[in-house]
């Protein structure tokens, strides 16, 4: 018998030969299949479907899938190994990936620098020229530690398993380093020209690439030891670039707030600001900063994947098949889905919108409820929405609204003195604003919202023509412990009532 296997992907039409019994999880993340939970076998999120050959049924895929998903060849990757030839149907990845080619001032420098925004989910790289400030080229990929759960927490304890800390950070930085070397192969560089590599991520992210023990983010009160500016020769990280330019990993603002919003408050101009202004990453883990030239306040809260369509029975990311908005007309819902196609999922937008429609069209209460004893909120089959998915939605909502009430009366100021209120990401470019409001997510005027882009690629790029360590953003800067604030519990629990 042969040790090599053959695996068919649809629609993507590749074909893969691996070793008789390797687990699918360990290869099929590349290619688009996502494992919400960490391959734990607790959600529903790296279903694939089995064209040719056999998987067998395991307990956990008959607890996570119905009788007739089974019947119809739907497995979960998690749980299966490839012990013979297959042909398996699977989603293929095709989501939008922010990069970033807004114009910004700058002091030129010789030489070429790359920024990197190390992203939980993606990762992107920008080439540029220090003299012009023009972008070369651009590179983008998915994080390969998604392998092991899609939220920041699942990778926490994937690093404190024996040597998990050592295979996420080689997985991550070699993952990088491929990016970098395409960005410089295909802009023909001179050697020795690179000469600065910035990367901004979050707490995690930065712990993980840099090797430093993640064990304080796993438990109250979240405080890491380590989290100011790392530098590295590229050598050190596995890197072969001729010229051994400085790699710097930018350091974060306190606790869970990473170096993607140090860099997000460089991209906003929120230093140079009279005025107060609001900067709000919507993710797993919702990163809040209010601040002018004079101070800085910031704080994080565990909104939980719903966002991006975790934990929610039918959710995705952006990709092919989601469902990305939702309106009402004349009573009926009507949807819009990436790629033009059948829905197979809603992503954090249209899970915002379905349920701002729903509580519109009163098949939703206040509480959260669905309408009339229904059990489901359908909305373009075969998507619909359970109770579960909704409430969710409301502890993520509740997190984040929380979290800016705390931080706006930490600074003593109120909604309405917010001059600009960035929102980062891409959940925050792609969330309808009106629907956000709708749920009592945002809750701030039209005028005063603004879809920021990825914030933190171009504070990285600033940051290629910021010399130092970024001290003087640092003391500035107060981070607020929300699991601390006598206030936060009570607060939380208002917001989580619909509006």
């Amino acid at each position: 018998m042969s040790e090599l296997v053959r695996i068919e992907l649809k629609p993507l039409g590749k074909t893969l030969e691996v070793k008789r019994g390797t687990p699918l999880q360990d290869i099929l993340f590349l290619y688009g299949v996502e494992f919400p939970c960490g391959g734990q076998g607790r959600c529903r999120g790296c279903r694939v479907r089995v064209l040719e050959g056999s998987l067998p049924v395991t307990p956990e895929q008959e607890r996570m899938l119905t009788a007739e998903e089974l019947a119809g060849g739907w497995r979960l990757a998690c749980r299966s190994n490839a012990t013979a030839n297959l042909t398996l149907e699977i989603a293929q990845w095709e989501a939008a990936i922010l990069a970033d080619h807004t114009a910004f001032e700058f002091t030129p420098r010789d030489g070429l620098g790359i920024a990197v925004d190390l992203g939980t989910t993606t990762l992107v790289a920008q080439l540029l020229d220090m003299r012009s400030g023009h972008v070369l080229g651009v590179r983008t990929a998915l994080n390969p530690q998604v392998a092991w759960g899609s939220d920041v927490m699942s990778r926490v304890q994937m690093g404190l398993e024996p040597a998990g800390l050592e295979k996420l950070r080689d997985v991550i930085r070699k993952a990088i380093g491929v990016l970098v070397a395409k960005l410089l192969g295909s802009a023909k560089t001179a050697p020795g020209e690179l000469r600065e590599i910035a990367i901004a991520g979050n707490t995690v992210m930065h712990h993980l690439f840099c090797g430093i023990d993640p064990e304080p983010l796993s438990h109250y009160p979240f405080d890491p030891r380590r989290d100011g500016l790392e530098l590295f020769t590229p050598s050190e990280v596995g890197w072969n670039i001729e010229g051994e330019p400085l790699v710097r990993f930018l350091p974060c603002l306190g606790g869970f707030v990473g170096s993607d919003l140090l860099a997000g408050v460089l991209a906003t101009g929120m230093l140079e600001s009279d005025n107060l202004v609001g900067l709000v990453d919507l993710g797993t883990n919702g990163e809040i900063v209010f601040g002018n030239r004079r101070r800085i306040l910031c704080a994080s809260t565990a909104a939980g994947p719903a966002f991006e369509g975790g934990r929610i029975s039918m959710g995705m990311r952006a990709a092919t098949g989601a469902i990305t908005g939702v309106s009402l007309a004349d009573g009926r819902l009507c949807c819009r889905v990436l790629g033009h196609g059948t829905p197979r999922g809603i992503c954090g937008s249209g899970l915002v919108d379905a349920v701002a429609a729903g509580l519109e069209m009163g098949a939703i209460g206040a509480s959260g409820r669905l309408a009339n004893g229904a059990r489901t909120l359908p909305v373009c089959d075969p998507v619909s929405l359970t109770q579960a998915d909704i409430r969710e939605l409301q502890l993520a909502k509740a997190a984040i609204a929380a979290g800016v009430r705390i931080v706006l009366r930490a600074w003593g100021a109120e909604p309405e003195e917010v001059s600009a209120l960035y929102l980062a990401g891409a959940f925050g470019n792609y969330v309808n604003r009106a629907s956000a409001r709708r749920i009592g997510l945002i809750d701030f005027p039209d005028g005063v919202l603004q879809p920021a882009g990825n914030t933190a690629l171009l504070g990285a790029k600033l940051a290629l023509f910021t010399p130092g360590d970024f001290t003087s953003i640092r003391e500035k800067t107060e981070h607020i412990s929300l699991a601390a604030d006598p206030a936060f519990q009570d607060t939380y629990v208002e917001e989580m009532v619909f509006p």
